[in-house]
């Protein structure tokens, strides 16, 4: 099992670097997002004084965090697409690689892709608006795995689509990630939504992540029951995303999809 998602890791090293647009791409969006809110956040904290100071705060880590989510998705999600577009997927599945293995591969590259891609924005974050996310401590990472989480999830329900409805669900790689932000409360917080709204997003992990994100800035204390909120919902909705993804390829490979697919 190792060698195989070892093997499936250095495909994707090799793709990497020998393609310098692919490189650049990981770090693009989060760094090009950061320049946008962060010199949105400086504004906010300059025009209105230090109340808002600390709301800008917690635009800025709001970015990053996000971020983790947005790049854990699209790593799953880009990797099994290139599978796709290489006409590479049915060779892969004759053989003795397994669902599993293939999944196990994805994830791991999507946890380097996000390091890697938040990288210079953290940087830049640092350099340009004097805020280091790092100085919230320890819970830092707790936010960074929860999120991380909710994207491989949220990716294997695009990758489910895909194998119901072939290559032309691709699209959603980029739109459900994106479509969620608005009930994630990622640059505000939950009692902004309309009352009958606000539900909806307690269903979703990145509302409690966020919300404790706020509470850590305000109090410099970690919101316990936020969190404890947040990891329930991400085992929860992981678990019905894997018995998903199950289903979904059974059918596939009932259906002979996993060769026809992205034809």
């Amino acid at each position: 099992m190792i060698r195989r998602i070892w093997g499936m890791l250095y495909r994707h090293a090799a793709m990497y670097r020998r393609s310098w647009p692919r490189l650049a791409e990981i770090a693009y969006w989060p760094t090009l997002n950061m320049l946008i809110w962060g010199f949105t956040s400086t504004y906010i904290a300059s025009a209105h004084g230090a109340p808002r100071a600390v709301a800008a705060g917690g635009l800025i880590g709001g970015v990053l965090l996000w971020e983790i989510m947005l790049r854990g998705q699209l790593g799953v999600t880009i990797g099994f697409l290139e599978e796709i577009w290489s006409r590479n997927l049915g060779h892969l599945f004759v053989s003795p690689l397994r669902p599993g293995e293939l999944l196990g591969a994805l994830v791991i590259v999507s946890a380097v892709r996000t390091l890697v891609g938040l990288l210079p924005a953290t940087i830049i974050a640092y350099l340009l608006y004097s805020y280091n996310i790092l100085a919230l401590g320890p819970v830092v990472l707790l936010f960074f795995i929860n999120l991380l989480v909710m994207g491989w999830w949220v990716a294997l329900g695009i990758v489910s689509l895909l194998f119901r409805y072939g290559a032309g669900a691709e699209a959603l790689a980029w739109t459900i990630a994106f479509g969620v932000t608005p009930l994630a409360c990622v640059y505000y917080p939950l009692t902004a939504l309309p009352g009958w709204l606000q539900p909806v997003a307690q269903a979703l992990p990145a509302a409690h992540i966020f919300e404790g994100l706020r509470a850590a800035l305000l109090t410099h204390a970690m919101d316990w029951r936020q969190f404890t909120l947040a990891t329930g919902l991400n085992a929860a909705w992981a678990l019905a995303a894997i018995l998903v993804f199950a289903g979904e390829f059974r059918h596939a490979r009932v259906r002979g999809a996993l060769l026809a697919i992205g034809e």
